[in-house]
C-alpha cells in the first residue's frame, strides 16, 4: 500500500478533479503490474495496472492493492470494479473508502458481490491524508486551502506604502523558497489573492521557476479596480474575479459577483465547490488572509521567513495553528502548521 501512495503522488496537480490513486498487483510476494491515475479523462490506476502486467494468466492468482476504492460508475472511464472482475483478481485491497457519493462503497459492494475477498482501511490514515483535497471537497462542501506568505525576521510581510519602490519587486525570500512557492502553485488547482496584493505587485501568480500546469487565478476586486492590462488578466491561465457588480465571462476571465456585506469566505468556498475547484492557495495580502483565518477557513498554513527587516510595514497574519515541520531553505525558513479544528 505504501507503494500505491508513492505511486499515486506521480499525479499531483494533473488529476482534478479526480483523486490521486496508486495500484499494486502482486503475485507470490512479486509486484507484476503497478500503475497510477495520470490525468482526468484518462485511464485510472487499477486499469494501468492491469494492463502493465505482462503475463496475465497470473491475475487470477493475484491480489491488487488500490489505495482508493475502485469506481462503480460510468464516468469520462468505464468502472473500475467491473474491470477488476473481468480480469479475474479475486482478492482486492483498498486503503481508504471513497467520499463520492458516485462511489461511496458501491465500488466495494460489486466486487463482493462478484466474490472477490475485499480487504479495507489498510494505511487508511495515510490513504486519507494522500486525498486530502478530494476528501475536504466532498465532505466539507468547500476546496482544501492553504495559507501561504512571507516575513521578514521582524515579523512584516510588507514594507509601508510611502517606503516602497514601485518599481522593483520586493523580495523577502530567497530564490529556492520562491522556487518552492511556484511548485505549489503547479500543484495545487487554484491560487487567489485580495485587490491590494495585484494593484501593488501585479503578479502573474503563474507557474514559472516549476514544470507544471497554471493555477485557476482568483482575484477579489470587490469595485473593479484593477486594470484590463495587468497580469491576472492575461491569457496564460483562467481567471475568476470576485466583485460587488459583475457576473459575466469575457474569454478566460469569469466576473462572479457576491454579497460583500455578507459572510466573504463562505460565499467564495462555496462558489469555488460549485466550479469543481478541488483545492486553493490563498497568497495574500494581510486582510485577505486574515479574512479567512478570522473565518477559520484554512487547512494548512506555510509561513517563509527570510533574515532581512523592514523595521516598519504591514504585519503578518495573526492566527493558531499546530505546528507540523520545520525546515531550512538555505538562509530562509520555511514552517507548516495545521487548522486542528478544520
Amino acid at each position: 500500500m505504501l507503494r500505491c501512495i508513492q505511486l499515486a503522488k506521480n499525479g499531483l496537480g494533473t488529476t482534478y478533479p479526480n483523486p490521486l490513486v496508486g495500484s499494486v498487483i502482486v503475485h507470490n510476494d512479486r509486484i507484476i503490474g503497478e500503475g497510477w491515475h495520470y490525468r482526468a479523462g484518462q485511464p485510472h490506476a487499477e486499469v494501468n495496472a492491469i494492463v502493465s502486467v505482462s503475463e496475465a494468466n497470473l491475475l487470477k492468482e493475484a491480489t491488487i492493492y488500490v489505495s482508493l476504492e475502485p469506481c462503480s460508475h460510468f464516468g469520462k472511464t468505464p468502472p473500475c470494479a467491473d474491470l477488476i472482475i473481468e480480469s479475474g483478481i479475486k482478492k482486492v485491497v483498498v486503503g481508504s473508502l471513497d467520499p463520492n457519493p458516485k462511489v461511496a462503497g458501491r465500488g466495494i459492494k460489486r466486487l463482493m458481490e462478484a466474490g472477490c475477498e475485499v480487504i479495507v482501511g489498510v494505511l487508511h490514515t495515510e490513504c486519507d491524508i494522500l486525498n486530502k483535497r478530494f476528501f475536504t471537497f466532498h465532505q466539507k462542501k468547500r476546496p482544501y486551502i492553504f495559507l501561504k506568505w512571507a516575513k521578514t525576521a521582524d515579523g512584516f510581510i510588507a514594507p509601508k506604502d510611502e517606503t516602497r519602490d514601485e518599481t522593483k519587486p520586493v523580495w523577502i525570500t530567497n530564490e529556492f523558497s520562491r522556487q518552492i512557492v511556484h511548485k505549489m502553485r503547479a500543484e495545487e488547482q487554484a491560487i487567489l489573492v485580495g485587490t491590494r496584493t495585484v494593484l501593488h505587485d501585479n503578479p502573474s501568480l503563474t507557474v514559472r521557476e516549476w514544470a507544471g500546469e497554471n493555477p485557476t487565478r482568483i482575484v477579489i476586486d470587490r469595485n473593479l479596480k484593477i486594470p484590463e492590462n495587468f497580469s491576472v488578466f492575461d491569457s496564460s491561465s483562467k481567471t475568476i474575479v470576485f466583485n460587488e457588480t459583475e457576473s459575466k465571462t469575457s474569454k478566460n476571465i469569469d466576473f462572479e459577483s457576491i454579497d460583500f456585506s455578507e459572510e466573504i469566505p463562505q460565499q467564495i468556498c462555496a462558489a469555488l465547490f460549485r466550479r469543481d475547484i478541488q483545492s486553493v492557495i490563498i497568497e495574500g495580502g494581510a486582510k485577505t488572509l486574515q479574512t479567512f483565518i478570522n473565518a477559520n477557513l484554512w487547512d494548512e498554513a506555510f509561513v517563509f521567513q527570510g533574515k532581512n527587516r523592514f523595521d516598519e510595514g504591514i504585519e503578518a497574519p495573526v492566527f493558531k495553528g499546530v505546528h507540523v515541520s520545520e525546515e531550512k531553505i538555505k538562509d530562509d525558513t520555511l514552517r507548516i502548521f495545521k487548522n486542528e479544528n478544520s
